[in-house]
């Protein structure tokens, strides 16, 4: 009889402990969501470029996001956008691989915008680090927009512009402003 009512207390404990964290977790996902909105809405009114829609899912794309306080969140963006700035690398990497054909003029600009992405992706390394450490990094943030947008100018310059590439000099952009947001603004 004893053991039975071990047991069943030791049930009732797990069911209030997993109804508590199912409300907890639920709660955080809402706060974050709220966090999500605010932080986009903040950012969108200050930078004309960048569009809610995009903010949004971006940062609701990434990893942890949904639990995340702003500092976290943060992160997850800068994370976002290392990413998207060394896929973007391996992109122009590939472009150039397939340089037979390639109008000289364009692969020259891909060849600077490789350039300018190694040296803007270190920086956002550094900077990443930075923000973990101190809650800084503008710099690195402002480095790889600064690679973005000296790429796409000079492909647009010399009317080179490779479709695919040009969407994600925009991308980098983007994302880059989000980051300028929570490295500015910590």
């Amino acid at each position: 009889m004893r053991v039975s009512i071990v047991f069943f207390l030791l049930i009732i404990q797990l069911f209030l402990f997993l109804s508590f964290n199912e409300g907890r977790s639920s709660r955080n996902s809402c706060c974050s969501r709220n966090l999500i909105e605010e932080v986009c809405k903040n950012f969108t009114q200050r930078v004309a470029h960048l569009r809610y829609k995009f903010c949004i899912d971006s940062l609701e794309a990434g990893p942890g996001s949904r639990c995340a306080n702003r500092h976290e969140l943060g992160l997850i963006a800068l994370n976002l956008l290392l990413n998207n700035a060394t896929d973007t690398q391996c992109y122009i990497k590939q472009l150039l691989g397939k340089s037979k054909g390639l109008n000289p003029i364009i692969q020259s600009n891909l060849e600077t915008c490789l350039e300018l992405y190694l040296s803007g992706i270190n920086d956002l390394k550094d900077g990443i680090s930075a923000y973990e450490s101190f809650g800084g990094g503008i710099f690195g943030v402002s480095a790889i927009s600064w690679s973005g947008i000296r790429c796409k100018d000079g492909m647009r310059a010399n009317k080179g512009a490779v479709p695919p590439l040009k969407k994600r000099n925009n991308d980098i952009l983007h994302l880059s402003a989000i980051g300028i947001g929570f490295t500015s603004n910590e």
